[in-house]
C-alpha cells in the first residue's frame, strides 16, 4: 500500500476554483463512501476548508489519476479540468505535506490555528464513516501529536495570526478609530466567531453578523453586543457597512455588486 495526497490549495488555484471542488460537512459521507470503493483504495480522508481540498488515502500504487477523476465526476467537472490546479504527494513527502499542514506552516496566514481543528473534524468523519485502517488512522494520531509540539516548542504560537487577526488588523490599517465603524461579517464558523472577538476587543462601533441559520448569527452577535441577520438580509445592510468580512462554506456568491 502506498500513502498518497492529492488536493488543490490557495497557492495552486483561485478561490472560484477551490469553491467549485469543496465538500460541505454534509457530503463528506458520502464522498468518503464513494473513494475507498474505488478500485485500489484502502483507506480514505478528505480535509475541505476555505483555501484547500485535500484527499489522504492508501493505495495499491502511487497513480493519483483515479482520485482526480473521481473529484471531478463526484462535483460534476469536466474530466482534466482540474489538472493545471493539483498537487500530490507519496510515501514520506506525503507524511511531510500532511505535517506541515496541521502546523499552519502550508496555510496562508503562518502558523494560523484554525487548521489543526479542522484537521481534527476531518479525522472524525472518517472515523465515522469508517473509512480509516491502521496506517491512515496512527498517521492522524501522530500529526496532532507533532502539530503540538511544534506549537509548544515554537514561537510560531507566540503571535495571534489567524485569517481573523489579519482581516482585523488590516481594518484597523484603513480606519484611524474601529469605533465608528460597523463591521458586516458572514458566516458564523469559528473564524467569523473569532474576528468578531478581536473586532469587539478593539472597540467597533456596530457588529452585525449575517448567516443561513438566523437564530446561530442571533446568538454570536449577542456575545459581541451586535446583532443577527440572515443571509437574504445582506443587500439591505451593505450600505451601512464600513468592512465586510465573509468566511462561510458557500460554493455560490453571497454578495453581488
Amino acid at each position: 500500500m502506498y500513502l498518497t495526497v492529492l488536493g488543490i490549495n490557495h497557492r495552486t488555484a483561485p478561490v472560484e476554483v477551490r469553491g467549485q471542488v469543496a465538500f460541505p460537512p454534509e457530503q463528506i459521507t458520502r464522498a468518503l463512501a464513494e473513494l475507498t470503493a474505488l478500485d485500489g483504495m484502502h483507506e480514505a480522508a478528505i480535509l475541505s476548508t476555505c483555501n484547500r481540498t485535500e484527499v489522504y488515502c492508501t493505495r495499491n500504487d502511487t497513480s493519483a489519476e483515479a482520485i482526480a477523476s473521481w473529484l471531478c465526476r463526484f462535483h460534476q467537472l469536466d474530466p482534466g479540468s482540474l489538472q493545471q490546479h493539483l498537487y500530490n504527494y507519496h510515501e514520506a513527502e506525503a507524511v511531510r505535506h500532511i505535517l506541515r499542514v496541521a502546523a499552519g506552516l502550508d496555510s496562508m496566514i503562518l502558523g494560523e490555528p484554525q487548521i489543526l481543528g479542522q484537521m481534527k473534524d476531518c479525522y472524525q468523519l472518517a472515523l465515522q464513516a469508517n473509512s480509516l485502517d491502521t496506517l491512515v488512522n496512527r498517521l492522524f494520531q501522530h500529526t496532532f501529536s507533532v502539530a503540538k509540539q511544534i506549537r509548544t516548542d515554537t514561537a510560531i504560537g507566540a503571535s495571534p495570526v489567524s485569517v481573523a487577526f489579519a482581516a482585523v488588523s488590516l481594518a484597523r490599517q484603513i480606519f484611524d478609530k474601529l469605533e465608528d465603524q460597523t463591521a458586516l461579517l458572514i458566516g458564523a464558523g469559528e473564524t467569523i466567531e473569532l474576528t468578531a472577538r478581536h473586532l469587539h476587543e478593539q472597540g467597533t462601533g456596530k457588529i452585525i453578523i449575517a448567516n443561513r441559520t438566523v437564530s446561530r448569527a442571533h446568538d454570536l452577535a449577542a456575545q459581541f453586543n451586535g446583532y443577527g441577520i440572515g443571509l437574504d438580509e445582506i443587500p439591505a445592510h451593505l450600505a451601512e457597512a464600513d468592512i465586510v468580512i465573509s468566511s462561510t462554506g458557500s460554493t455560490e456568491p453571497l454578495i453581488t455588486l
